[in-house]
């Protein structure tokens, strides 16, 4: 009896059990044939494809973006939190109720800060700078740079414009960058000078810009020279829409800061907020030192997982709200295509196809559907990240768990989209199909 090769040994036995499966009804339906019938499925409706997909591109792609640009936003909010916030302390004054009226000059402040208050803190270690400031109230709230009634010259007003009084420890502590001029310095501290100093807003609403020809604003009718104009500050920005006098010219014309408490602010080192707070009381008042409160800034890992939390919640709604958008266009053009090859599905079925096969066909398109827009998404969502923070000057944060489960999301959603119409397709009778 002649030898049969074995290659062609298994291919008769494979002839055979196909041969013996369709007289029993069955045919088989491999993985490739799933992933060819989807891909041409696909590829035959090029426009409808590149629609359906879009609500799935958004999902994902917002869904990466929110998450990277999440954690690149809590990078840089944490770097500015140690730069800035973690060396910041504020000491408070309680001061007690006392009438208010002018100081001569040598008297000490009724307040429950020293006179000498930014050479205490200066002496403490940690501390880089630091000094005294409060609002001055003002009686009748007219700053202009003329006085009042005056008619030889037209005259600028700002309205909004406060009056705040601070040291040159405050001063330097704010770390304010100098537009035109200088700052003052315990010079006029000290023999109350009567000089000042504008911030930015304040300067653009009295239409000062430059200080070379010594410029004079008028508070209440007293004159005060501008020295020297800020640009910005790294702490108390409100000062950039005010006047700025020396705290000893404030306390001759004004008297104490009994109606707004006076507060000390300090440029620590870092990681040195905790222990200044906790000395700077007992440095500016000894003998009382319940008069002052110190705040230290708050933890910064708080901060950063607050603003994490917040950032997150809020935008992953929008990510969610995308995806079932998307989820609800697959499975309409899902359902539609059914409705639309029930005469193919009708003959797939009298040859031979099993209800299975057809749902798994259907399954295997709306999945493949969603994860090439969940690919197409995640790139965009990673794009948009890196644009976002080349454009901002940061420092991209992607981490690979954001980045590598989103396509397998968008395949989920295609696959929980296709279910029904798969389903619909599977119950599809083919001698009614036939009959049409």
């Amino acid at each position: 009896m002649p030898q049969v090769p074995p290659g062609r040994a298994r291919r008769l036995r494979s002839t055979v059990r196909d041969r013996r499966t369709r007289r029993a009804g069955y045919t088989r339906l491999g993985i490739h044939d799933l992933v060819s019938e989807a891909v041409t499925g696909l590829i035959q409706r090029p426009a409808r494809s590149v629609l359906t997909m879009l609500g799935t591109v958004l999902g994902v792609g917002v869904f990466v973006a929110v998450l990277a640009l999440t954690t690149t936003v809590t990078h840089q909010i944490g770097k500015s939190f140690d730069l800035l916030q973690a060396t910041t302390v504020t000491v408070t004054d309680t001061p007690t109720k006392a009438p208010k009226t002018a100081l001569v000059p040598g008297e000490e402040p009724r307040t429950g800060f020293p006179s000498d208050t930014d050479a205490r803190l200066a002496r403490l270690n940690g501390v880089v700078d630091g000094g005294l400031w409060w609002t001055v109230p003002l009686r009748s709230p007219a700053i202009g740079t003329k006085p009042a009634g005056s008619t030889t010259a037209p005259d600028r007003r700002g309205g909004g414009i406060g009056l705040y009084a601070a040291t040159p420890g405050a001063l330097a502590a704010m770390q304010p960058t100098v537009r035109s001029g200088v700052l003052f310095n315990s010079f006029h501290q000290e023999r109350g000078e009567q000089v000042c100093l504008l911030g930015s807003a304040a300067a653009r609403l009295l239409g000062i810009t430059r200080v070379d020809s010594r410029p004079a604003v008028f508070v209440e009718n007293t004159a005060y020279t501008v020295v020297g104009i800020i640009a910005e500050t790294q702490r108390l920005p409100e000062s950039l829409l005010g006047v700025i006098i020396p705290a000893g010219t404030a306390l001759t014309a004004y008297g104490p800061p009994n109606d707004r408490p006076a507060q000390a602010v300090v440029h620590v080192r870092l990681g040195a907020a905790p222990l200044i707070a906790d000395q700077a009381p007992r440095a500016l008042r000894p003998d009382q030192p319940q008069l002052l409160k110190a705040a230290a800034p708050p933890d910064p890992r708080y901060l950063r997982d607050q603003v994490s939390t917040d950032l997150s919640g809020l935008f992953l709604l929008l990510a969610a709200i995308c995806l079932a958008v998307g989820a609800l266009g697959i499975a309409n053009t899902t359902l539609v295509a059914v409705l639309e090859r029930t005469g193919e599905i009708g003959l797939r079925r009298a040859l031979g196809a099993r209800p299975s096969h057809i749902g798994v066909q259907f399954l295997t398109e709306s999945t493949a559907l969603g994860t090439l827009g969940g690919l197409i998404g995640t790139s965009l969502g990673v794009l948009s990240v890196i644009a976002i923070a080349v454009a901002k000057r940061w420092t991209a944060v992607i981490e690979p768990a954001t980045v590598l489960p989103a396509p397998l999301i968008g395949g989920l959603v295609g696959l929980v989209a296709g279910c029904y119409p798969a389903l619909r397709a599977a119950r599809i009778e083919p001698l009614e199909t036939l009959r049409r």
